[in-house]
């Protein structure tokens, strides 16, 4: 019974040792579990305070960033009206002096400078208000309207030559022809070119349209300038010229340029044989060239070989074939082939040679050419074999005075168009069109008896190749003889050969 009794002690001893072990091991796992619950919420209040801070600070510096912009386009502002009042009075100072020699350059730049001080101040003006007017014009309901924005060009200048009480002379410097021939111009082309006005902005004047084109095949000024002059954008001016010289080409051309009619035939005939005494000429052909940039295509063909070698300077060119009548109008051309053709293969390529060829355009007349022709039934050019006769020399004197009367049409075309002098802008495609308008207008004013001043004459040099096969018609060498020994024998052939 003890040794139960003791057993059952014992056991019961060791089931309150076991209770008591368990009461604290919950006890510890609850304190533990406390703990870290408080960890955790003090942690992300340290994330929320953290993102609050950085937020705080990110508004600071935006409204130190905004109060820093004010400050800079309130800066801007005034230092803006500053220089535009400075230089309005300088302007307004040399005016009032009217020293034009020594003063015009600095009161130009400061014209320039009052543009851009201008433009500043409405750039900073756009910048400030810049939100607003996305969100006006974002919105439908608000009511606002878009705003077509024109940069503010000056017209200064055409609207001075535009004037009725403009002097004659200063607007035939300009555009190289009297005031009635241009308005002649204008109302031929009025209907081609006229436009209409629209809901944004009003139409150019066909005058100011017309004016632009012929400016600047006067003066061959690059376009920038022609921009400044009419108070146009660079790329309106390039639109306008080529527009008009379409429209000259297509409307002007076909009544101004063309083969002459029997009765014209006769009195250019009696012209031509009253200054040179070669019977049945009715023009005088000769091929220039006119220098062009170095095309991306066909280099080789554009290459100038001749006029290379005799200005030392790489050459590209396009050709220009011409008949002129005594008046030094041009009756027919052939515009655009390559500088490296030869005048005889230029020829061969004109419709001339193939409407003469075809027997019905020039039957029992002449074409007086130059040595880089071939003798053709129709086509007549001085000798060119080395030691001639004199009444071979006489008759190559008297070919000379009927070649002399393309060859000035030709320098009165350059010099009136000085676009041709030079490299022009233009692109290869476009070139024949604009070389095209220029003959026509050189055909008005000729017509017109528009006077030239002696120093914008060009003299034209184009160096003539012989052709590989020069004679090319026995019946043609046969008339070329009769003909001079006719001049000869009969008186007409000078004594200057000898």
């Amino acid at each position: 019974m003890k040794a139960a009794v003791f057993r059952n002690e014992a056991g019961d001893e060791e089931e309150e040792e076991e209770s008591v072990c368990n009461v604290f091991d919950g006890d510890v796992e609850t304190t533990s579990s406390r703990d870290t619950k408080n960890n955790l919420k003090g942690f992300f209040t340290s994330l929320l305070l953290m993102e609050e801070h950085e937020k705080q600070d990110q508004e600071a510096r935006t409204a130190a960033s905004r109060r820093e912009l004010s400050e800079l386009q309130s800066n801007y502002r005034k230092r803006a009206r500053t220089m535009s009042e400075y230089y309005s009075d300088l302007n307004a100072h040399y005016e009032e002096n009217g020293d034009i020699k020594t003063k015009k350059p600095r009161a130009s730049r400061a014209s320039r400078a009052v543009a851009c001080v201008s433009a500043a101040a409405t750039e900073c003006c756009e910048l400030e208000g810049e939100s607003s007017e996305i969100t006006g014009s974002g919105s439908a309901g608000t009511g606002q309207q878009r705003r077509l924005w024109v940069k503010d060009r000056s017209r200064a200048w055409w609207e001075e030559c535009n004037r009725f009480d403009y002097p004659e002379e200063d607007f035939k410097r300009a555009f190289r022809m009297s005031k009635s021939t241009f308005e002649l111009i204008c109302e031929e082309l009025n209907a081609a070119v006229a436009k209409e006005d629209t809901a944004l902005r009003n139409a150019i004047p066909v005058r100011q349209r017309v004016a632009v084109c012929i400016w600047r095949l006067a003066t061959g000024e690059p376009l920038r300038l022609v921009s400044k002059k009419f108070g146009l954008g660079i790329s309106t001016c390039h639109k306008l010229v080529l527009e008009v010289c379409k429209a000259i080409k297509d409307v002007l051309m076909p009544k101004y340029l063309q083969w002459p009619d029997d009765e014209s035939l006769r009195s250019i005939r009696e012209t031509y044989e009253s200054m040179s005494g070669i019977p049945n000429v009715v023009g005088s052909m000769y091929t220039t060239h006119v220098p062009i940039i170095a095309p991306k295509i066909s280099v080789a063909a554009y290459f100038n070989k001749r006029h290379t070698e005799r200005n030392q300077k790489t050459s590209y060119s396009i050709t220009i074939q011409a008949v002129v009548n005594p008046r030094g109008v041009f009756t027919d051309l052939c515009i655009g082939w390559p500088g490296s053709m030869s005048d005889d293969k230029v020829l061969e390529k004109s419709l001339l040679y193939q409407r003469a060829n075809s027997g019905g355009l020039l039957k029992g007349l002449w074409v007086a050419g130059g040595v880089g022709h071939p003798l053709l039934d129709w086509v007549l050019v001085p000798y060119t074999q080395h030691n001639l006769t004199w009444t071979q020399h006489a008759f190559n004197e008297k070919m000379s005075e009927v070649q002399r009367v393309a060859k000035e049409a030709f320098g009165r075309l350059k010099g009136r168009w000085a676009c041709l002098q030079k490299r022009t802008e233009v692109k290869l495609q476009d070139l024949p069109t604009v070389l095209g308008a220029c003959c026509v207008l050189h055909n008005i004013c000729e017509m017109r008896g528009e006077k030239m001043e002696r120093e914008l004459v060009v003299e034209v040099v184009d160096d003539e190749v012989l052709p590989e096969n020069g004679l090319r018609s026995v019946t043609a060498m046969k008339a070329r003889d009769a003909i001079s020994h006719n001049l000869l024998h009969h008186g007409l052939a000078g004594t200057s050969f000898l």
